[in-house]
């Protein structure tokens, strides 16, 4: 791992780097992935934008779940590896973040004007009007409408979808939208299924085509939402970089790959490309 810190420290040191981050970024706050090696013990496929709009019987499974995966991701705090991005972009070597995380770790952490390519779970959105609250609005509404609910998370997705018995399921009450009578809520979040807004994705081209150097951080790159920001990349010859535990589906792509923890390899690189002082002669 010292010769590839190393290498991937002379790649960065130039500047313009673009990060890419996943779900691997945050295991280390207790954040399980998807396809990783904390994502092993997932029993339950994600909630599909299809199944959320199927009827009323989804969204309750839904918003029983979240509701109590919302407070296990609400008390995540960044790691070490967040901290080392926002290190990174502060010395002005990183120019740009864009994460498929939901947790808005990156910002607890330090990171500016991180592009949030798959939304954000502190965000609620009504679908038929539009109206935009706070998670931890919604939080204390649903709190007030199911005063007997004491369900507890068998374990959380990084989606903050809990696992959840149906008996424990039944009889949760899902509330409305604060703004409109019929509205139905949903997480600002992009869920399976639907589509990542175009100008979102828009920002992130350009954001890549304008980098000298694109770090994956913690993605296995396994769905061409992220996987295709690296095939652009590649195509224009920006070198990429890939950190990760674990093979990714863009290795092909890049000219170099650190396969370990995020919280270790990112500090050391925060070291390794800071200004050394120099000695008066």
């Amino acid at each position: 791992m010292n010769e590839d810190a190393n290498a991937l420290a002379k790649m960065l040191a130039a500047g313009g780097v673009v990060v890419l981050s996943g779900a691997g970024l945050s295991t280390e706050s207790g954040i399980p992935d998807y396809r990783g090696p904390s994502g092993a013990s997932r029993r339950h496929s994600p909630m599909t934008y299809q199944a959320f709009l199927s009827g009323p019987v989804a969204r309750r499974r839904y918003w029983a779940r979240s509701h109590v995966g919302w407070r296990a991701m609400a008390g995540a705090r960044p790691n070490s590896g967040h901290r080392a991005v926002a290190d990174l972009q502060r010395r002005g070597l990183v120019t740009g973040v864009v994460t498929q995380n939901v947790d808005g770790l990156h910002q607890e952490g330090g990171a500016r004007d991180v592009i949030e390519l798959h939304g954000s779970l502190h965000r609620v959105i009504c679908l038929n009007c539009g109206d935009l609250s706070s998670r931890e609005e919604l939080d204390a509404r649903l709190t007030r409408a199911n005063p007997a609910f004491a369900a507890r998370a068998v374990a959380v997705n990084p989606d903050g979808d809990a696992e959840l018995g149906d008996e424990e399921i039944d009889g949760f009450e899902v509330v409305g939208c604060r703004a409109c009578p019929e509205g139905i809520l949903k997480p600002d979040v992009v869920f399976f299924g639907e589509s990542v807004p175009a100008g979102r994705v828009g920002e992130c081209f350009a954001l890549v085509e304008g980098a000298r150097l694109l770090l994956i951080l913690g993605s296995s790159l396994t769905v061409m939402s992220g996987r295709r920001f690296v095939l652009r990349a590649a195509k224009l010859g920006i070198p990429v970089a890939i950190v990760n535990q674990g093979p990714t589906r863009g290795d092909e792509h890049a000219a170099l790959t650190v396969d370990g923890p995020l919280g270790e390899i990112l500090p050391a690189l925060v070291d390794l490309t800071a200004p050394r002082a120099t000695t008066a002669r």
